[in-house]
């Protein structure tokens, strides 16, 4: 550091700030935390059928005859994880879907990966199912065309003539006098 800028370089921790907050805005609008529990639930239930544990000179070989059941039940898990990042509208079928993979791997993967990646799934699938989309902020409802110009919608005559729906031709308001044109 220099003495001219003792807290360190200001545009790289403004540029920090930035991407930081960007990160934050995308985070919200999707099922982040479920996604990325389904995504690391499919490494346990992939890697454990695959490790061989060391102790001393003794090697324990944890394969089983599901292996490649395993893999791509793992597999499918981060695929899951990852959609639910990127396509939030199949929040419910992937929420779903993960708890299925999640309960299958406890027979198929050495008892879903040691219970880690079977309670990440199942976790991660309740949240997804769970989750609903936010509200949009007022600044980002203006310019839409929810509301007219006031801001707040027109409501209708007590009487149930004149409003902006009425179509009998009848209200005072269009200028019609009870007469239909035909044309």
């Amino acid at each position: 550091m220099s003495a001219e800028t003792p807290a360190g370089n200001p545009a790289a921790r403004g540029q920090f700030d930035y991407w930081r907050l960007r990160f934050r805005v995308w985070r919200g609008g999707r099922p982040f935390w479920a996604g990325l529990f389904i995504l690391l639930a499919g490494f346990p239930i992939a890697y454990f059928p695959y490790a061989n544990l060391q102790i001393g000179h003794l090697t324990l070989a944890m394969a089983t005859t599901a292996g490649a059941g395993s893999l791509i039940i793992g597999v499918l898990l981060g695929v899951l994880g990852i959609s639910l990042w990127y396509q939030k509208h199949v929040r419910v079928f992937a929420g779903v879907a993960a708890i299925l993979l999640g309960l299958v791997s406890i027979p198929v993967s050495n008892l879903g990966g040691f219970l880690i990646g079977f309670l990440l799934a199942l976790v991660g699938g309740g949240m997804a199912v769970a989750w609903v989309p936010g509200e949009e902020s007022a600044e980002r409802r203006t310019g839409t065309d929810r509301t007219d110009k006031g801001g707040v919608p027109q409501a209708a005559p007590a009487d149930g003539t004149g409003g902006p729906n009425d179509l009998s031709g009848t209200s005072p308001d269009d200028g019609a006098n009870g007469r239909h044109s035909a044309g």
